[in-house]
């Protein structure tokens, strides 16, 4: 059994030993090689088809590391999310659930990614090793028979001398075994690796395809996810908005009320304007005035308990003045009675007065009918005058221009106009949304009594809407 081995050892190191005398004498050009043009064309297809399958290997066995970090995470994130998210929140338990899901489609995406792309594409790579090792035998075996060749074209020079036909029919039968064997091999790679080239196409389309729908299909899902979690903040800050989830302050009766919450959009500086304007609103300020949205412009009668009385006020300084004309109207209108006996105030009553007076002129009156007649007209012209008057402290009333407001020039039914300062989007249908920026016509209320304290009626002169809005929002221009 020693024997064996050692004879076996031997024999093994003769071979390489002849192998490496046979490629030094190819290299120094003493004797020939065997080529195979087209051997060496699919030798070059398996070597960049080796190397490019070997680079995706790792580059995806890279990107699965990192979609599994990112997984954890994203678990970790949304899981602080959930503790920073209050209970009594609006929507606390759907944004547990959407949390739970984008667990879910993290795991589903990272399972896909490692059971039907990467383990496809390790069995593709694995395959190349096996090649490798066939393809340097094939190189072994040409070798060989390229030395078995050149050993039987020196027996066959030596043979014409000494005539040793022994040797040269043992040196033909090595040939022709060594040939067999290279040949055989070297028929079955001319048929594999053009095949394993082949093959890289469909294996690539399968393979990314599956790829590509994974990462579709998870970032889709993941959008809709978070849709509905930006759903679930559109509501809360809606909500928040509207004072829903403010904390209770203590308030005392002399003291101004608390400063409103911090507004979505920071306003600018008011001296970046060129002009001073009032303190930085915030769109809960609107709110606190109209109430809560059950309760909308629907306040108590204390909400209009100022102007009320400021109403009041201007009324009591302006009585005197009212009476004095009203005195000067009732004896206009008994004079006026006693000459044509009928009601004044009314269109026809006018229009019969100066029938009268035409029917009824003598040419011994003319000068005192016509003095009757001036009296008439300045009768409707106070009433006319009366009725702007009671009609423009009326609008005061409600209305209380700004100073700096500018009110020549304006289209008609327009009491002043603001510029917006802070965007503003509407919370009710009969509200007006605008950008800063935007000019904003203020008109009358179409019912007086609608109006409510810090807000106005307006006009927005890009798009002719018309709606209420804070005045804070705005200034006069």
């Amino acid at each position: 059994m020693a024997e064996s081995k050692g004879a076996l050892i031997a024999k093994r190191m003769q071979k390489h030993a002849g192998r490496a005398k046979e490629k030094i004498l190819q290299n120094l050009g003493k004797v020939d090689r065997t080529l195979d043009d087209i051997f060496e064309e699919h030798l070059q297809n398996f070597n960049r088809q080796h190397q490019q399958a070997t680079r995706l290997q790792k580059e995806f066995n890279n990107y699965i590391r990192c979609i599994r970090a990112v997984q954890t995470a994203s678990k970790s994130l949304m899981e602080a999310i959930t503790e920073v998210y209050e209970s009594g929140w609006s929507g606390h338990d759907l944004l547990y659930v959407q949390t739970q899901s984008m667990e879910m489609l993290w795991q589903d995406f990272s399972h896909k990614l490692g059971d039907q792309v990467l383990i496809p594409l390790n069995t593709y790579t694995n395959q190349f090793p096996e090649v490798r090792k066939k393809i340097e035998k094939r190189g072994r075996k040409l070798v060989d028979y390229d030395s078995q060749r050149h050993n039987f074209q020196n027996l066959q020079a030596n043979a014409a001398k000494r005539r040793d036909d022994v040797k040269v029919t043992k040196g033909r039968e090595q040939l022709e075994e060594a040939k067999r064997t290279y040949e055989v091999l070297n028929s079955e790679l001319h048929d594999e690796l053009p095949a394993l080239y082949d093959s890289r196409v469909l294996f690539y389309v399968n393979n990314l395809q599956t790829l590509f729908s994974a990462e579709q299909l998870f970032h889709s899902e993941s959008a809709k996810v978070f849709g509905e979690l930006e759903l679930i903040t559109d509501l809360l800050a809606t909500q928040c908005q509207r004072g829903a989830h403010k904390a209770p302050r203590a308030h005392n009766g002399n003291a101004a009320p608390a400063a409103p919450a911090t507004p979505v959009q920071t306003p600018p500086s008011p001296a970046l304007n060129g002009a001073p304007s009032p303190a930085p609103p915030s769109p809960s300020a609107p709110d606190d005035a109209r109430g809560t949205p059950d309760d909308t412009r629907s306040a108590p009668d204390d909400t209009r308990s100022v102007p009320d009385d400021a109403r009041a006020e201007r009324n009591r300084h302006d009585s005197p003045e009212r009476d004095n004309n009203n005195e000067e109207q009732d004896k206009r209108q008994e004079k006026l009675e006693e000459l044509y006996d009928i009601p004044v105030g009314s269109p026809v009553a006018v229009e019969k007065t100066n029938n009268n007076v035409d029917e009824k002129k003598p040419v011994e009156g003319e000068k005192q009918n016509e003095t009757e007649q001036k009296e008439v007209d300045n009768q409707v012209q106070n009433q006319n005058q009366n009725q702007n008057q009671n009609q423009n402290q009326k609008t005061d009333e409600v209305y209380d221009i700004p100073v700096g407001a500018t009110l020549q020039g304006l289209p008609a039914g327009t009491l002043y106009r603001v510029r917006a300062t802070y965007r503003y989007v509407r919370e009710d249908s009969d509200e007006l949304s605008f950008d800063v920026g935007d000019i904003i016509r203020v008109v009358e209320y179409d019912d007086p009594d609608e109006q409510e304290e810090g807000w106005l009626m307006g006009i927005k002169e890009s798009t002719n809407e018309k709606g209420m809005f804070p005045a804070n929002f705005t200034r006069p221009i």
